[in-house]
């Protein structure tokens, strides 16, 4: 069986067809749309994780206090007392921090306040907004 092609006749205009312009456009537009929802979950999904990142740092932040408080028989007076050696406190055996770790992840300093409201010791997050007060990412992340 052979098959009979000749190398200088074209297809039949059936086989040429290609896509019209309408359905190139509908193919973009939907191409754009699943672009847009991926884009959404993904930036969403950077600000759920510095959130989670700063209540995290909080945390661990809070044990570096507690272990300066355990050498020192005393509460920092600044957060920076963690970092580098107050000139008047005996027992501190640190550094207990790097100066990286006082900054919470959207380059703001970390509240510190001692005594705090219902506790020893506050220490707070501004959020997104880098202000006080905010909803959302925005909102104030505190160490309780």
């Amino acid at each position: 069986m052979r098959l009979s092609r000749s190398l200088t006749r074209s297809p039949s205009p059936a086989l040429q067809r290609g896509m019209s312009l309408l359905e190139i456009i509908i193919v973009l537009v939907l191409i754009g749309l699943v672009l847009t929802l991926v884009g959404n979950r993904v930036l969403g999904g950077a600000d759920r994780g510095r959130a989670n990142l700063a209540k995290s740092q909080l945390q661990t932040l809070a044990g570096k206090i507690e272990n300066y408080q355990l050498d020192t028989g005393a509460l920092p007076s600044r957060l920076d007392d963690l970092v580098t050696q107050p000139g008047n406190v005996a027992g501190w055996l640190g550094p207990y921090a790097k100066p990286a770790e006082l900054k919470d992840p959207w380059g703001s300093d970390i509240e510190y306040r001692a005594p705090g409201q219902n506790q020893a010791f506050d220490l707070i997050s501004l959020g997104a907004d880098k202000q006080a007060g905010g909803d959302s990412y925005a909102a104030d992340i505190r160490y309780e």
